[in-house]
């Protein structure tokens, strides 16, 4: 079946969003997003199709980057698309792949580019995504990993389209050859030490000489994978809905969960807060010991930046390093009315109350830092002095936000923590006194 714009058009009209307002293509400089930025040119003369552009990303890791860039810069001027070039370094992390970190920086620099409601589209086609499958496959992926790529995602205040994920390479190749579009030549695409180059050039071959429709076939499963796993997130947005505590999720209601169920239940959550959830052992892991802990326990299992933990029949999610207060400094409150507590722990601001700290009485530097143990406090006039480790077990302040709670010193008494408790031997009898409000506070409870 041979590619058209026409072809083009009927994949967009299925797939765009209702609310897109315009197409942006990122251009390689290659064959094949040359084809598609030309076939979506020959669309320009239909209202939906008239706001387009074109972005080319120099990461500059290669002596080609300028063939590239004037390959993209030929065909833009030729077609009449406006095209943005922009320059985006590639920092690969000891021990990362640098095809990955290349992508990332990639789609970073194009989100940031990309205005609201638009369409950024890929020529992704259908052997790239047979390739993915099969590279999924070979690293034990699961069916998020199988479904390979998605034909639209949200993405930057718009949506990311690859809407040739159907299309063969050999046709797409044959619409840009009957443009005299060639492309210019990617010397990485030879480097047999990337997987997809290796796969595409030594084991490729091979597929498709003992099964010519391998890349349309492989590309089916994809989307038959995609549909499974479409399933289970529904049934575990179902299962969230009843399992959702707070931030948290109830141990005693996930213990009625198949566990099946469980983990698919889990993931779905963590994939939800923007993590990557632990390879399946790792999770399942986790799930035995949260389960089975007592209650007076405190589970907690850490991968790469994230951790699961359990407190009082609830899961979180949390940091693998919670917020802490770092240092103890001075703060002058009636000259500097916000207090910066540090990174993800917000600010202290002070005013005036009923019931606050007495004022003829506070020195005119006060003291915030973290707790070090051991710290007492009376939390009201009628009360008796506490353990500041009580009166955070009553409040149900999580164990691991308790090195987060600021404590603030008038000389060395502790006489306020945070918008939780003031000491009511420093606060006044009358008239407004001294009060905190802890503005963008991390959960505590």
């Amino acid at each position: 079946m041979s590619f058209s714009a026409a072809q083009l058009a009927t994949i967009l009209q299925a797939h765009v969003p209702s609310g897109a307002n315009g197409y942006v293509v990122a251009l390689s400089g290659g064959a094949d997003s040359s084809a598609l930025l030309a076939a979506l040119a020959e669309l320009r003369a239909a209202p939906h199709f008239s706001a387009m552009r074109a972005v080319h990303v120099d990461h500059g890791l290669q002596g080609a980057a300028e063939s590239f860039r004037d390959a993209c810069a030929t065909l833009c001027a030729a077609l009449s698309v406006p095209l943005s070039i922009i320059e985006v370094p590639v920092n690969t992390p000891a021990g990362a792949s640098i095809e990955a970190a290349a992508r990332d920086a990639r789609y970073a620099g194009i989100g940031a580019q990309l205005r609201a409601g638009e369409c950024l589209l890929t020529a992704h086609h259908g052997e790239d995504q047979a390739e993915t499958l099969l590279l999924q496959a070979l690293r034990g992926a699961g069916l998020k990993g199988l479904a390979s790529m998605p034909v639209c995602r949200p993405f930057a205040g718009g949506w990311h389209l690859r809407p040739l994920l159907h299309v063969r390479r050999a046709d797409l190749r044959q619409f840009a050859a009957a443009l005299g579009i060639t492309g210019a030549p990617d010397p990485m695409n030879e480097d047999l030490r990337f997987d997809r180059v290796y796969l595409r050039r030594c084991v490729w071959p091979l597929i498709e000489a003992r099964w010519p429709g391998a890349g349309a076939a492989l590309s089916r499963t994809a989307s038959h994978i995609a549909e499974a796993q479409e399933m289970l997130d529904t049934i575990a947005d179902a299962d969230l809905a009843l399992l959702r505590d707070g931030d948290a999720l109830s141990v005693p209601r996930l213990r009625n969960l198949a566990s099946a169920r469980r983990v698919n239940a889990l993931r779905r959550w963590i994939f939800e807060a923007q993590a990557l959830p632990p390879p399946a052992a790792r999770l399942l892991e986790a799930l035995r010991q949260i389960l089975a802990a007592d209650a007076d326990h405190l589970p907690a299992v850490v991968w790469d930046a994230f951790a699961l933990r359990r407190y009082r029949e609830r899961i979180f999610l949390t940091a693998a390093v919670p917020p802490r207060i770092a240092l103890e400094r001075s703060w002058e409150p009636r000259a500097q009315p916000r207090f910066e507590l540090g990174a993800g722990l917000g600010q202290l601001h002070c005013a005036l109350r009923p019931g606050g700290l007495d004022l003829g009485r506070l020195p005119k530097l006060l003291r915030v830092g973290g707790r070090a143990g051991g710290e007492t406090l009376k939390p009201s006039i009628g009360a008796s002095t506490r353990s500041v480790q009580h009166l955070c077990q009553e409040h149900g302040v999580l164990p691991w936000m308790r090195d987060a709670l600021p404590f603030i010193y008038a000389g060395d008494a502790l006489v306020g923590i945070g918008d939780l408790w003031l000491d009511a031997r420093w606060c006044g009898p009358r008239g407004p006194g001294l009060a905190f409000e802890w503005v963008d506070a991390p959960n505590l409870v």
